[in-house]
């Protein structure tokens, strides 16, 4: 690394000490690695993420080099070498390992482009590193350090935007999102993750290029949008989306709920309290970490409300079902996004229960309310009372803290029938089986009926003893002819 002198700014020269500290950890197994393509007769250069992240203080096991070793002989090095190999991306150039508790990808010098049709990238190998930092997203990720002899490398200037905290390409914008459409996804991703700023003329090239973001497989789409979604700055990246017309693309929900605003302001604005929704959400994760379930709820609870906006005769606005129509319309871009069945179920669940708890109003929950609540729930409802805890956003104190005190209410209830009746796992009093039984009947629909009826009861009065289940039983099935 170069040696700070008087000239070079403060930024710089502590960038560069957090640089030698992340170096030095990561030399022995690096330094090893090295040696071994020297000896083979080529190079190796750690390269792109790992050397901005050692430059911002925050490298960790995941380690990424590139080589002008094709990936054939980059196989035969490591495999003696490594404690693991996988060749999962091999046909883009990259071999993975896994050394010392170290995650590894070493990738063969390369360009790649898009023809005006292709949803795949074109991959091609270089002979230069010069040649394969050009070809990177944003200067701060095509800088590299090559090893063994550890000479830094940095031919766009990106230690000098690293230290401004400022993302720009190494050629023009133009080139490079014509190269790679989803590097303006990258952008605001890189935004959200780093808390850095994009430069006016990448944005500008943004709002330009926007439509061809249309040529890149809804797989890769979903996996940037994962990795903003889930990053430190959130809004900072979705914002971005919404500013350059990249949302209308990929999830243009959320640049609809930009309601325009009646003259008298009779209900506020949607797109901003989502923001804030999901800040809030962030804000009650603990230590549990990212939650990308929560934050995709968070983000999409109210997406049914420019569909059902209606303007009442009484001057008001309503937004009725806008929870049910919410959660179809959720179902069907996270489907579109090629998200797995469950996050699907999951998010468009939370999205449809999210006003369940202001449906019971300000009064007093019965006990069968309580267990209804718990078990619509299920398994999400640790996530729920996270959501309608974030979901008000009022800057009426008053209100903000009688919503607080009655949902701290609802939670001390189910605390206290969880402990009483084992309420995660609600079941009639009597099974299939036990139904079947008493009522000396086969498998067959009048058994499903049986088992709901007794559920019902169970919901609304609690436990019974067995002989009182098999009473209730007996009654229901002679009102049934």
């Amino acid at each position: 690394m170069p040696n700070a002198n008087e000239d070079t700014p403060t930024a710089l020269s502590q960038v560069q000490q957090r640089a030698v500290s992340e170096l030095l950890r990561v030399a022995p197994v690096a330094d090893d690695l090295a040696r071994r393509f020297q000896e083979a007769g080529f190079s190796l250069a750690l390269v792109g993420g790992s050397v901005r992240d050692a430059l911002l203080g925050r490298l960790g096991n995941d380690l990424d080099f590139t080589t002008d070793a094709r990936p054939e002989d980059v196989l035969k090095i490591m495999r003696p070498w490594a404690d693991a190999v996988w060749e999962v991306g091999i046909a883009f150039g990259t071999v993975g390992a896994q050394k010392q508790g170290y995650q590894i990808e070493v990738t063969t010098y390369r360009s790649e482009a898009y023809d005006r049709s292709s949803r795949k990238p074109e991959v091609s190998y270089g002979d230069s590193i010069e040649e394969d930092l050009v070809r990177r997203d944003f200067t701060v990720n095509a800088m590299a350090l090559a090893l063994p002899e550890k000479k830094f490398i940095d031919p766009h200037g990106g230690l000098e935007d690293l230290a401004a905290r400022v993302l720009r390409t190494p050629g023009t914008p133009e080139e490079s999102f014509s190269d790679d459409p989803l590097r303006m996804m990258r952008a605001a991703r890189f935004a959200a993750q780093l808390d850095f700023e994009v430069a006016p003329e990448v944005v500008t090239a943004m709002k330009d290029m926007a439509e061809r973001i249309q040529i890149v497989s809804a797989e890769r789409i979903r996996d940037e949008l994962n990795k903003l979604i889930l990053s430190a700055h959130p809004r900072k990246g979705l914002t971005l989306l919404v500013d350059t017309g990249l949302a209308d693309r990929v999830l243009p929900e959320l640049p609809a709920l930009r309601l325009e605003s009646d003259e008298h302001h009779r209900h506020k604005d949607v797109y901003e309290h989502t923001l804030i929704v999901l800040e809030q959400a962030i804000a009650l994760e603990g230590e549990d970490g990212p939650d990308l379930t929560l934050r995709l709820a968070a983000l999409l609870h109210d997406i049914g409300k420019p569909r059902t906006r209606r303007f009442e005769k009484d001057g008001r606005v309503s937004f009725h079902h806008h929870e049910v129509v919410g959660a179809k319309m959720a179902k069907k871009r996270l489907t579109a996004l090629k998200y797995s069945n469950e996050l699907v179920k999951d998010v468009s669940r939370l999205v449809e229960l999210h006003l369940r708890f202001h449906g019971y109003g300000t009064g007093e929950w019965t006990d069968s309310a309580v267990r209804r609540y718990v078990r619509d729930a299920g398994p999400l409802l640790d996530r729920l009372h996270k959501l309608t805890r974030s979901d008000c956003t009022t800057r009426n104190k008053r209100k903000a803290a009688a919503l607080s005190r009655a949902y701290d209410g609802l939670e001390q209830r189910i605390a206290q029938l969880q402990e009483q009746e084992e309420l995660d796992a609600i079941r009639p009093d009597l099974d299939g089986n036990q139904i079947m039984e008493i009522l000396s009947v086969k498998p067959g629909p009048v058994v499903g009926r049986a088992y709901k009826h007794m559920l019902e009861l169970r919901l609304e009065y609690g436990p019974m003893e067995h002989d009182a289940a098999v009473a209730a039983l007996k009654e229901w099935w002679a009102e049934q002819g």
